[in-house]
């Protein structure tokens, strides 16, 4: 080891050279400033979300996204197909579901509150099945922008919004043992479309930020 010291000092040997650095992590086109700082903006968005289930979730839709990325499809449709598609569900099955709940609590009319009842469950139960279909089809859209899955609030209200949902739809199993939970199912169902409209005021603003 001496002998090498010397013949470096000596010029005999150039000096050992450093390593370079290992690049930082990319998220698609968006590099990240290192593991630590991209865990820290996922666990500040998504706390029940740890990085290994969210780099899992985005290796599951990378294929399917790029495949409909080589359909080169226009890029206006791969920004705003998502939000467009689920401001429809929204407005014209959780909306309209939603006014049909509460014409069953307060019409007079037997008629009206029959076709309520047949209705409310369907449009409810169909706009519950598009959520979640619509929360897939948001993360490939990200992922075909090259854009982080999981690091920002509009995907914290998503997941929020369907466990809610999925715990309404199990209050009406109730109904007939406790009468109250009617009450409660019709309030709750209210907080949860205000909550849904945060959803969409936050996927707004997502969408003008990319």
């Amino acid at each position: 080891m001496q002998q090498l010291a010397a013949r470096r000092a000596t010029g005999a040997l150039p000096a050992r050279q450093a390593r370079p650095a290992l690049p930082s992590i990319c998220i698609g086109s968006k590099r990240a400033n290192g593991v630590a700082s991209r865990q820290a903006g996922v666990a500040a968005a998504l706390p029940a979300f740890d990085l290994a289930a969210a780099e899992g979730i985005r290796a599951s839709l990378a294929p399917t996204a790029e495949y409909f990325a080589s359909l080169n499809l226009p890029a206006p449709l791969i920004k705003y197909g998502h939000p467009g598609n689920m401001a429809v569900v929204l407005g014209a099955m959780a909306g309209y579901g939603s006014w049909l709940g509460w014409q069953i609590r307060l019409s007079g009319d037997q008629d009206v509150i029959a076709k309520a009842k047949d209705l409310h469950p369907k449009l409810l139960g169909g706009a519950f099945v598009f959520f979640a279909l619509g929360a897939t089809g948001g993360c490939m859209s990200l992922i075909m922008q090259g854009k982080p899955i999981f690091e920002s609030a509009h995907v914290t209200t998503a997941l929020w919004g369907l466990t809610l949902l999925a715990f309404q739809a199990m209050l009406p199993l109730f109904f007939d043992e406790s009468p109250g939970s009617r009450t409660v199912h019709a309030f709750f169902g209210t907080g949860i479309m205000g909550l849904m409209l945060i959803h969409a005021g936050l996927g707004v603003q997502l969408a003008l930020s990319l």
